[in-house]
C-alpha cells in the first residue's frame, strides 16, 4: 500500500470537491458525491445548465488526467474516501449517528468475522442495517476479500445523502453491494444473511405504532432504536449466524434495559462483550462496546463462559495482540465444535 498514492490522490480529490462546491453552491458531502459519480463516470464532468462554467471544467479535467494515472487498490480508495470524508466533517459536522465508524474498530470486526467464520465458504453474504456512509460495511468487505473470502455485501439506510454517499462509493472502490433506501425496523427485501454487523444509532425510534411489533419495544414512551435494529438485524441472519453490534457500553443498564434482557434469553445466544478502549472516547458516558450475539440453530448453542474482554489500547500493538490471543484462547475453550 502505498501512503504516497493516497496523500497524492487526497489533494487532488480534495481540489476537486473544493472546486465543485463553489461552482454548484452545494454542502461539501454533495460536492464529494459530484467528484465520485464524476470518476465512475469515465472522468467525465456532469454540466447541467452550463453549471460548472468552462473553465472550472479545465481545471477539474487537469485534477482528473491526474488522477487517472495514479494506480490505487481497493481498501486504498475507501481509505482515501474516509479521508476526504473526515475533511469534510471538519468544516460541516455530522449529528453523532452519522460519524464514521473509525477503521480501529472496524478492523476488530474484521478480526472477529475472521475467527466466527475461519471457513470461507461459510462467510458468503454479509448485512449493515444502519450503513450510512458504508464506511464500517466497506472495511469489512475489502478487508476480508484480501483475506480471501467472497462475499456479496447488503447495506440499509434511511438518510439519502448518507446512502448517495455509499453507492458512488461502492461503484468506485469498487464492491459488491446491493443498497437499500428504506427504514431498517420495516420489512426488508432481502434474505437473510450468514452475518450482520452494525455501529448502531443510539436514539429513540419515533415511530411507536411499529415499534410494538418488536419484542424489544418499550411498553411506554418511545423505545429506543438500537434494541430495535438488534433484534431486526439478527432477523435476517441465517440459523447458527452472528451478530455483531457496536453498542453503549451501558446496555444492560438502562431504564429500556429488561426487554432487551429479556429478549436476549429467549430469543438468541449472547456469547460475548467486549469493551473499547477508554481512549476512542470524549469521555467515559460514551463509550462502547461490541456486542456478540449468534442466531439459534442446530449447531448453536449457548457459551458455558461468555466472553467479557476490555480492550485495553488499540493504539499499543501488544495490547491489541493480547487481546487477539485472549479471544482465540476463549473460543477454543468454548465454542469447539
Amino acid at each position: 500500500m502505498s501512503a504516497e498514492n493516497v496523500e497524492e490522490s487526497f489533494h487532488l480529490h480534495l481540489e476537486a470537491i473544493q472546486l465543485l462546491q463553489n461552482a454548484l453552491e452545494t454542502s461539501y458531502l454533495d460536492a464529494y458525491i459530484e467528484n465520485i459519480e464524476n470518476i465512475n463516470d469515465h472522468y467525465q464532468v456532469r454540466i447541467v445548465d452550463g453549471v460548472p462554467k468552462q473553465s472550472t471544467v479545465e481545471e477539474l479535467d487537469r485534477i482528473y488526467q491526474k488522477l487517472q494515472g495514479i494506480s490505487l487498490e481497493k481498501e486504498e480508495r475507501r481509505k482515501l474516501s474516509q479521508l476526504l470524508l473526515l475533511k469534510g466533517m471538519q468544516t460541516e459536522p455530522l449529528q453523532p449517528n452519522h460519524q464514521l465508524t473509525p477503521d480501529s474498530i472496524g478492523f476488530l470486526f474484521v478480526f472477529l468475522l475472521e475467527q466466527l467464520y475461519p471457513e470461507k465458504d461459510s462467510l458468503k453474504t454479509i448485512a449493515d442495517l444502519t450503513s450510512g456512509m458504508g464506511n464500517l460495511l466497506f472495511t469489512v468487505l475489502t478487508n476480508l476479500e484480501v483475506a480471501g473470502y467472497h462475499l456479496h455485501g447488503f447495506g440499509v439506510d434511511n438518510d439519502e445523502t448518507m446512502l448517495a454517499v455509499a453507492a458512488s462509493n461502492s461503484q468506485w472502490i469498487p464492491t459488491d453491494v446491493t443498497l437499500f433506501h428504506q427504514d431498517a425496523a420495516t420489512d426488508l427485501l432481502m434474505d437473510p444473511t450468514d452475518a450482520v454487523f452494525s455501529d448502531l444509532p443510539v436514539g429513540y425510534y419515533p415511530m411507536d405504532e411499529n415499534a410494538k411489533k418488536f419484542d424489544t419495544a418499550a411498553e411506554e414512551d418511545h423505545s429506543f432504536a438500537h434494541h430495535l435494529l438488534i433484534e431486526q438485524s439478527m432477523k435476517y441472519v441465517k440459523e447458527d449466524g452472528f451478530g455483531l453490534f457496536l453498542v453503549p457500553t451501558n446496555f444492560l443498564e438502562t431504564d429500556q434495559s429488561e426487554y432487551l434482557k429479556k429478549w436476549l434469553v429467549d430469543k438468541v445466544y449472547l456469547q460475548g462483550i467486549i469493551q473499547l478502549p477508554d481512549e476512542l472516547f470524549k469521555n467515559k458516558a460514551a463509550s462502547k462496546s461490541i456486542l456478540i450475539l449468534q442466531q439459534k440453530g442446530e449447531t448453536a448453542k449457548q457459551v458455558p463462559e461468555v466472553l467479557l474482554a476490555k480492550v485495553a489500547s488499540l493504539k499499543e500493538p501488544a495490547q491489541v495482540i493480547t487481546f487477539f490471543k485472549e479471544f482465540k484462547e476463549w473460543q477454543s475453550a468454548n465454542m469447539a465444535n
